[in-house]
């Protein structure tokens, strides 16, 4: 997995701006203009909607549910399939030691043997090539049982699996290149994605790493660095994402190539150490005149970035597994400590302050595997553009799943503190609650950190705005540009304004199969209409600006997250009301709605505290606090502790000889 996104980051809602052109610098990495940058990310990100989206029309305030629902269900053959696989893994997870893989901070090889005899690492490579050819959803179930052992094995088998050689080779490959990897990989050949580098994180435009293509036309000379490589220190085969300078014979630009990784000058220089996911394979990853053959490349040059976004797409699936399977047993522990844990002469589960967070646990978790069932079937569907939607699951699930956790740990007290192996040493039972709360912190960063997410997403629900305002987006367009691009956008909002006021959709829709789920539904609809006024107002205020508004924007991408958990959360309690009423089990019908009830009457306060603050807010002062920081305005707050960091690391060689302490820090910091 990738602790940062690809191109998204590289835009923002206003689109290009600002001429310059790009420049070489120290290290081969590459000092671009903002407007560069911001191309390069335009270039990469898919333009079309041929196919419906659910979150995008959300975001255009239209509510259109039957694009969710009926809830969509797997082909009964493939879901068989699915439940004998799910059976088999499910008893070999049984047998393995999640605390030999925490005290040890590496998965055995015997475990990663197991997991390959099972197929687990050619869950999604189609059966003709070898693999299982899973659903997405039985997928993701596949990834919250290996993650509940030890949420590393789940990011070993997510990064190869989502992001790795299968899925850019499945959907991008040709046939050969096909036949060649996708049975490797399912049999077992561990891959990893490697984009990322030292000086180059969410800003593609800056890569350093470079593919020059030979005299003779039949392969590429690679070198570069990348970091944070996860599955790079043990994989057999790596997708690396490389610049191809410009050549008589193509145009060059990132382009993804498939390397094996025990070609001749290629180095893994360091295994990385995080504060979670201890067996988590990662690392930095050095190519020096690495000669990669053309049959190795993957799609066209310059078409890295998109087959990267296209990856990701479904890949980010991978993170809302690993967030419910967090949830999932975060509910199971509080459960079972808040009925046994007696204070007072009741249990702690009895008193107010800790039984709100016992609901919000039970509430959110039944959320959470919703919005990923929802997001999965629609991506096996095929039939929908989920990509706003996967993004939304995975901005979502990552945040809220932290919450669930720090909860956690609260309600376990100073028991949520001690590590389980503390714990077992003075005869409690080893509950990690430390431990879970550690490892899900990363999902908030992994395949797009929460802010450039919110970038991304952003970037999609406006896009409706930014073709209608053309010129009127771009801060350097001519004022001729922008007065014609003004007709333009007139037009279009005098004919989708009146839309969100009166009208079709104007009342509500009732909903009535729904029963008292319903109010939380037209709350939806009500709330997605007002949201696309929101966001026509800030398009109007701040036009070419809005992109500096990233506070108004990441709101208005969370109202969305929210009302889409809320749909999805609603639509599946009443899936499962039906299967429960076929079945003769009314009870567990009960249960879902209890559950889809409490979880929007929850979300529906977020939603009221996030309009509120889209125009009440200390964005202004935040940023002017934050130059003033940057500037040094403030050091003096610094003042009364120790830096540990200050006098280790390579910076020591660059102390010269005969200057004192204090002037070598001030040179260096200069």
């Amino acid at each position: 997995m990738s602790t940062d996104v690809t191109a998204e980051s590289a835009t923002g809602p206003a689109g290009p701006r600002d001429p310059g052109a790009a420049v070489d610098g120290p290290a081969g990495t590459r000092h671009v203009s903002e407007r560069e940058a911001r191309e390069v990310a335009e270039a990469a990100r898919p333009s079309d909607w041929s196919r419906p989206s659910f979150a995008k029309e959300l975001y255009l305030g239209r509510f259109d549910l039957s694009l969710i629902h009926p809830h969509p269900r797997a082909d009964p053959d493939v879901q068989a399939r699915g439940e004998a696989f799910l059976t088999r893994l499910r008893a070999y997870c049984e047998s393995l030691d999640a605390g030999l893989v925490e005290r040890e901070a590496r998965i055995p090889d015997a475990y990663l043997a197991g997991l390959a005899e099972l197929g687990v690492f050619g869950m999604k490579v189609p059966r003709e090539y070898g693999g299982l050819g899973l659903s997405m959803s039985d997928y993701g179930r596949a990834l919250m049982l290996v993650g509940s052992v030890h949420p590393s094995l789940g990011a070993l088998v997510s990064a190869h699996q989502s992001i790795g050689v299968p899925e850019p080779v499945r959907m991008f490959g040709t046939e050969e290149q096909k036949q060649r990897w996708l049975p490797r990989c399912a049999k077992g050949a561990i891959t990893a994605f490697l984009l990322t580098e030292p000086d180059v994180g969410s800003d593609p435009a800056r890569m350093g790493a470079t593919a020059t293509l030979t005299d003779d036309g039949s392969a590429y000379l690679l070198d570069g660095v990348k970091l944070w490589t996860t599955n790079g220190v043990i994989a057999e085969l790596v997708v690396v994402m490389a610049r191809v300078p410009a050549h008589a014979g193509g145009r060059g630009g990132i382009t993804a190539f498939v390397v094996e990784s025990d070609s001749p000058g290629v180095t893994v220089e360091n295994r990385n150490a995080f504060m979670g996911l201890r067996g988590l394979e990662n690392g930095v990853t050095r190519f020096h005149q690495v000669r990669v053959p053309v049959g190795n490349r993957l799609g066209k040059e310059g078409q890295g970035l998109k087959i990267a976004l296209s990856t990701l797409n479904t890949g980010r699936l991978s993170i809302p597994a690993m967030c419910a399977a967090g949830s999932k047993w975060c509910l199971k522990i509080a459960r079972e400590w808040s009925a046994q844990r007696v204070q007072w002469g009741r249990p702690v589960g009895a008193h107010g302050a800790v039984a709100g967070k016992v609901s919000f646990i039970a509430a959110t978790t039944f959320g959470l595997e919703a919005v990923l069932e929802m997001s999965a079937q629609l991506a096996d569907a095929g039939t929908k553009d989920i990509r706003i939607e996967a993004a939304l699951a995975k901005l979502w699930s990552s945040e809220m799943a932290w919450v669930v956790a720090d909860e956690l740990v609260q309600i376990r007290g100073g028991r949520g503190y001690e590590t389980a192996d503390s714990l077992q040493a003075r005869g409690e039972r080893a509950v990690a609650a430390e431990q879970v709360l550690r490892d899900l912190r990363i999902n908030r960063i992994f395949e797009g950190s929460t802010e450039i997410m919110h970038l991304l997403i952003a970037r999609e629900a406006v896009d409706a705005h930014l073709t209608a305002a053309g010129a009127l987006a771009e801060a350097d367009a001519a004022m001729s540009s922008k007065a014609r691009a003004a007709v333009g956008a007139s037009g279009f909002y005098a004919r989708w304004l009146p839309q969100l006021v009166t009208g079709k959709g104007a009342v509500p829709t009732s909903y009535r199969e729904f029963g008292r789920l319903a109010r939380h539904l037209r709350f939806v609809e009500r709330s997605s209409r007002r949201l696309a006024r929101q966001t026509f107002y800030g398009m109007s205020r701040w036009q070419a600006g809005l992109e500096h508004r990233q506070g108004f924007l990441a709101r208005i991408v969370d109202i969305g997250a929210e009302l889409f958990a809320m749909a999805a959360t609603c639509s599946r309690a009443e899936m499962l009301r039906v299967d429960a009423e076929f079945t003769g089990q009314p009870e567990h019908g009960k249960a879902a709605y209890d559950l889809a009830d409490a979880f929007c009457e929850q979300s529906r306060l977020r939603v009221a505290e996030l309009f509120h603050r889209l125009w009440h807010n200390t964005d202004d002062l935040d940023r002017t606090v934050a130059r003033q920081t940057l500037e040094g305005a403030y050091t003096f707050l610094e003042h009364g502790v120790l830096d540990p960091s200050e006098g280790t690391g390579p910076w020591i060689a660059a102390w010269e000889p005969g200057e004192s302490a204090a002037t070598s820090v001030a040179r260096r910091y200069r």
